[in-house]
Parts: structure tokens; C-alpha cells; sequence
């Protein structure tokens, strides 16, 4: 059983290192933010930033029963942009988790995903579904990072405060 509070915790903490890689990735220029580099799926570092963020939206909207499907990554050009939508997102979640009680959060439910798939899923695996997503992302940007001569050492989730 997942608590309210132990997954705003981890939502924080993956977004403190979420965070910490976008302040690493403001040493790249826009094209190389936008560089395809083979190999990663979604190739270039900004549309791996907007994949995560956009991710989290996504499975919040489907908990709340209001979810977009569609890409709006033409929307977020640069690192402030995609900053400022991780912001809003990080609120949405939060807000989110802060009004759900932990008999929603652990109790499967039938949601309607992309295409209408109905899908029965408790929104606390969603919620860590997310988080982990983020993680698996963030070590496929840091791969970019080297690949592009400006690796960073450590962005694991933190343990520490």
C-alpha cells in the first residue's frame, strides 16, 4: 500500500534530479539540443525533456479522466519553455496526490487510455510508473550528454535531502 506522503516524497526527490539535469543541459547550445544522435529512440535531448514531462501529464490526465494524447513538442523550443511546463506539470501532480486519499491512490479502477483503451490500474502504480520513466530517460539523456562531449557525473535519485 502506497501512502500520499511517500509519493509526493519520491515525486520530489525525481524531480530534483530531473531538474539538475536540465540545469546541466543549459550548457548546450540549441543544436545540440536538438541534435539527432542514433541510438536513443527519441534522438535529439530536447524531445527526451519533453517526452518525460509530457509523460507525466499524460497518466495524471488519465487518473483524472481528461488526458492529451497529442504531441505539443513545437510548443516547448528551448529549456526555459520545457522548465516552465515541468513546473506546471510537478503542480498537477502534486495537486493531484494532495486531495487523493490513499484508498483512491491504492484501489484499481478501469481508466480509459490512449485510442479509449479502458485499462483497470490503481493510481498509485501510475504515479511510480511515472517516476521511474523519468529515471529511464534521464540515464539516456546523460548517454547524450557524453556523446556530446559535456557528460555529467551523478544525477541518481537522491537519497539524501
Amino acid at each position: 500500500m502506497y501512502t500520499t506522503e511517500a509519493l509526493l516524497d519520491i515525486h520530489e526527490r525525481t524531480h530534483q534530479s530531473l531538474q539538475k539535469l536540465m540545469q546541466h543541459c543549459e550548457r548546450f547550445s540549441y543544436e545540440e539540443l536538438n541534435r539527432n544522435i542514433d541510438g536513443f529512440g527519441l534522438s535529439a535531448i530536447r524531445l527526451q525533456l519533453y517526452h518525460m514531462i509530457a509523460a507525466e501529464e499524460y497518466w495524471v490526465g488519465v487518473i483524472k479522466g481528461a488526458f492529451d494524447a497529442d504531441d505539443h513538442e513545437d510548443d516547448y523550443p528551448d529549456l526555459e519553455s520545457l522548465e516552465k511546463y515541468r513546473q506546471n506539470v510537478v503542480q498537477l501532480t502534486r495537486d493531484y496526490l494532495r486531495t487523493a486519499s490513499e484508498e483512491e491512490i491504492n484501489t484499481p479502477r478501469p481508466m480509459l487510455t490512449w485510442q479509449n483503451k479502458e485499462r483497470i490500474m490503481a493510481p498509485a502504480h501510475i504515479i511510480m510508473r511515472t517516476q521511474t520513466h523519468i529515471f529511464q530517460h534521464l540515464g539516456q539523456i546523460l548517454a547524450m550528454c557524453r556523446v556530446l562531449g559535456k557528460p555529467e557525473s551523478w544525477l541518481a535519485f537522491p537519497i539524501t535531502p
